[in-house]
C-alpha cells in the first residue's frame, strides 16, 4: 500500500475516523447514516432546556426520525403555530420559549405518541 492511498484510522485531535469517508466517527457523512424512513407511528419526547443557552428556555421535541425534509416541515409548522422562532437539528426540533403545553396537542393531533 502506497503512502498516497493510506488513510489514518485515528487522529489525536479528532478521535476515531470513519473508514469510508474519513470524517470523525461522531460526524460521519456516509450514506449509511443518512435519512431514515418515517415509521407508521412516530413517538417523541417534549422537554424544556435552559442549560448552555444564556438563561433562555427552549422547548425541544426529541426522538424524531433522522429525515431532514420531515424535520424542516415539522419545525416550520410548529414555529408557525406557536408564533416563535426555532430550528430543526439532527433528530430534534427546537422551539424558542416554554411551548410544551401548546405543542403537546398539536403533536397528538398529528398522530404522534408524546412523552414528557
Amino acid at each position: 500500500m502506497s503512502a498516497q492511498n493510506a488513510r489514518p484510522a485515528y487522529e489525536t485531535g479528532r478521535g476515531r475516523l470513519c473508514p469510508t469517508c474519513g470524517w470523525p466517527a461522531d460526524d460521519c457523512h456516509c450514506s449509511s447514516r443518512g435519512e431514515q424512513r418515517l415509521p407508521a407511528r412516530i413517538s417523541c419526547v417534549l422537554r424544556l432546556e435552559k442549560k448552555g443557552r444564556g438563561g433562555k428556555s427552549v422547548t425541544v421535541v426529541a426522538g424524531l426520525p433522522r429525515n431532514q425534509v420531515f424535520l424542516a416541515q415539522l419545525a416550520a409548522e410548529l414555529k408557525r403555530a406557536c408564533g416563535t422562532g426555532g430550528t430543526a437539528a439532527e433528530e430534534t426540533v427546537e422551539i424558542q420559549g416554554d411551548q410544551r403545553e401548546r405543542l403537546r396537542p398539536l403533536l397528538v393531533a398529528k398522530g404522534f405518541a408524546v412523552r414528557g
